[in-house]
């Protein structure tokens, strides 16, 4: 493990969301010319969003010298979701994702454990089945079920559910 991967897992607070949206956003713009243009945006999730989301899940952040990581967690009805997981670009690929993962489902609170993500953010829905998540056949329905997110992004969506 290198010197800048040594950090530890905390919860985010309100004090975190300027550093929470610049991780996110500088992760997200691998989506650009992925993902459909009338889907992404910049910045990729805004301040507002954030802060709506900030109501509805918890967030944790990976930790170094400065914050390198997010991840939300999010209950709904009987599904435990993996959201908004998020590393810095150059940080990627140092196993500070699967880190953010494991931590995450450590704390699951349902069986039902499951992770959305663009369907064309190939790297994405690798990772995750790398990390014991397979997809299921019925995603727009989950995603309609558990998901607060519009209709767009459920036509151009999948959904993995953990196997471990």
């Amino acid at each position: 493990m290198s010197a800048d991967q040594e950090g530890r897992i905390k919860q985010l607070t309100r004090k975190d969301a300027e550093e929470m949206l610049r991780v996110i956003n500088e992760a997200a713009r691998r989506y650009e010319g992925e993902i459909p243009a009338d889907c992404y945006s910049e910045p990729y999730m805004p301040r507002s969003e954030l802060e709506e989301e900030k109501e509805k899940m918890r967030f944790l952040g990976y930790v170094a010298e400065r914050l390198i990581g997010v991840i939300g967690l999010q209950t709904v009805g009987g599904a435990f979701l993996i959201r908004h997981l998020y590393v810095l670009p150059e940080f990627q690929r140092r196993g500070i994702g699967t880190r953010l993962l494991d931590f995450g489902l450590e704390r699951a609170t349902s069986d039902g454990i499951y992770v959305g993500t663009w369907e064309d953010a190939r790297w994405a829905v690798e990772f995750y089945k790398a990390n014991g998540f397979e997809t299921v056949d019925n995603s727009k329905e989950l995603l309609r079920e558990y998901w607060d997110i519009p209709e767009r992004q459920v036509e151009e969506s999948v959904v993995l559910r953990c196997r471990r």
